[in-house]
């Protein structure tokens, strides 16, 4: 069961609510559950828009039916109340509740699982103590038969569960083995990042157990971007203080955060220590190329666009409509501007294998995050009232094949089908 990560705009996660809590060593770890808790984004899954934090309601869309997130609040009827610490990391770990009936996977324990026990006890210390109960009833998912059979859940959990707290990779420094952690286990990076199989298990775990692990994945309306070292689509191009700085404020000076990884990095990996987006850095950096392309495709040179669009020399009409649309933002060049309007040239994004991501800011925009670092949310404004799915499709190949980008073209087929899913949110 794949988890499909919800429709939310870049700051609608809710804030997480806390209660005063013990002094001393209690304090410490109510403060590191409250930590950790924005490191794995509890909130965003565990809290409907109109919804108090962590009260659940939120509809999950899977390719199987739509699965609501339930309340994780110490709310003793609807609730986390009644459990036990061993309750509460049964349910993380394998995914089984209090009462023995099975979760379903789109509560990532198969990630959670990596986590450490003490890690674990400040979560549920934070959890159970920290955070204002709500009477939230939790809400009966729509799951096409024979998927809404929980007991099938048992024999999938034999096939894809692997069980056991991470462990320290030998010969890897410690930088390298908490960047592992944190992605692997509470970030849960794979959810969205990793491609599926037929039964919605992540086809990897970690970079071990298969190449793909986080080769970027469809997930709902969005193509969540290739994390490795691949060349032109993946992570080769940026620097470690470029993956930390795009965690900690949503922007780089080559891109920007947008749709679903604009709320992540909003509500949780901005709150993360320096010292941790940092390890994270330093592993995905390590991830080799999933795709096995060992040098940059050859590139037509970028000034041939350039010089072309600044001249007025329309060759296509994916060119005149990027002049007549876009070129005000991101500019002739295709850079755009310095950490506000994302560059094209080059773009990972742009050249990703799947336009799913492209088509759909196209349509209904998108918003940068609004961090403390940088706080203002920039935006591009949705062009689905203005332009047809021919035009999208155009202007997407005149971008995807311009100044040295070299991905397949758009049709106009996938960007009606798209069209109609997102006019349905």
């Amino acid at each position: 069961m794949t988890l499909l990560i919800p429709s939310l705009s870049a700051n609608s996660a809710p804030e997480q609510t806390a209660t005063p809590a013990a002094d001393g060593a209690g304090q410490q770890q109510m403060e590191q559950g409250a930590y950790l808790a924005r490191a794995g984004d509890c909130a965003a899954c565990h809290s409907a828009a109109d919804g108090q934090p962590f009260s659940g309601g939120l509809p999950l869309n899977t390719p199987f039916g739509v699965i609501y997130s339930t309340n994780i609040t110490p709310d003793p009827v609807h609730g986390i109340g009644q459990y036990s610490f061993e309750d509460f990391d049964r349910a993380m770990r394998e995914g089984v509740a209090r009462d023995g009936h099975h979760l379903y996977p789109a509560m990532p324990y198969t990630a959670f699982a990596k986590v450490s026990a003490s890690d674990m006890q400040a979560l549920f210390a934070y959890i159970s103590k920290g955070v204002k109960a709500a009477p939230t009833e939790n809400r009966d998912n729509d799951l096409r038969w024979p998927f809404s059979m929980r007991s099938l859940i048992a024999v999938w959990n034999l096939l894809y569960l692997d069980k056991g707290e991470y462990v320290a990779k030998a010969g890897q420094s410690a930088q390298w083995n908490r960047g592992a952690y944190l992605v692997q286990g509470l970030g849960h990076c794979g959810a969205c990042h990793t491609p599926r199989g037929i039964a919605g298990q992540e086809e990897a775990y970690d970079e071990v157990k298969g190449k793909r692990y986080l080769f970027g994945a469809l997930t709902d309306t969005w193509f969540a971007a290739d994390l490795t070292a691949d060349f032109g689509t993946g992570l080769h191009g940026w620097t470690k203080d470029e993956i930390a700085d795009y965690l900690k404020t949503g922007r780089t000076a080559r891109s920007a955060a947008f749709g679903a990884m604009a709320q992540v990095v909003g509500a949780s990996t901005q709150y993360l220590r320096d010292e941790d987006l940092t390890a994270i850095a330093e592993y995905l950096k390590s991830l080799p190329p999933a795709s096995g392309l060992t040098d940059a495709p050859t590139a037509v040179a970028a000034a041939t666009t350039t010089s072309a669009l600044r001249a007025g020399t329309i060759g296509s009409r994916g060119a005149q409509l990027y002049l007549d649309n876009c070129n005000a933002c991101h500019h002739s060049d295709g850079a755009g501007a310095l950490r506000t309007f994302p560059s094209l040239a080059g773009s990972e994004i742009i050249n990703a294998p799947d336009a799913t991501s492209l088509i759909h800011i196209v349509l209904s925009g998108s918003a940068m995050p609004s961090t403390k670092i940088a706080p203002s949310a920039f935006a591009m404004p949705d062009f689905a009232w203005r332009l047809s799915d021919q035009d999208v499709a155009d202007v997407l190949s005149f971008v995807r094949s311009s100044w040295g980008n070299r991905a397949a073209s758009v049709v106009a087929n996938d960007v009606g089908r798209l069209r109609q899913t997102t006019a349905k949110k």
